[in-house]
């Protein structure tokens, strides 16, 4: 096998799946699309592909050879794996409490911006 399709494989087995997580990340929700979030979807992206990335290089580098080749290339994949569902379920938490606290003061402005009185 190639040397370099050897050291990425993990990487490369994974990301159709990375790639369908990562358009569901970014279009839900759909609501607000602003510069800030696209920032903050692309910079999550990127960051959990570039630990996965490490984490992946880490463990092939890591694995106890006395198991075999092939164990590096499992450990590759099961921690590069877990690596970036972590890194996109702290982005997602962030970013649902960012929109949850932007959603709570546009809320309280609305009345104020549409007119209304406030109490």
């Amino acid at each position: 096998m190639n040397p370099l399709v050897e050291l990425n494989l993990a990487l490369i087995l994974f990301l159709p799946w990375y790639a369908i997580l990562a358009v569901l990340f970014w279009l839900f929700p759909r609501q607000p699309r602003t510069f800030a979030r696209k920032a903050f979807d692309s910079a999550s992206l990127v960051l959990a592909t570039a630990l996965s990335a490490w984490s992946m290089y880490w463990s092939i580098g890591s694995a106890d050879p006395q198991y075999g080749h092939m164990w590096g290339q499992i450990l590759a994949t099961s921690l590069s794996y877990g690596v970036f569902l972590a890194a996109m379920a702290v982005a997602m938490l962030l970013r649902w409490r960012w929109l949850r606290g932007r959603a709570a003061v546009d809320f309280g402005s609305a009345p104020a911006a549409t007119g209304g009185s406030v109490p």
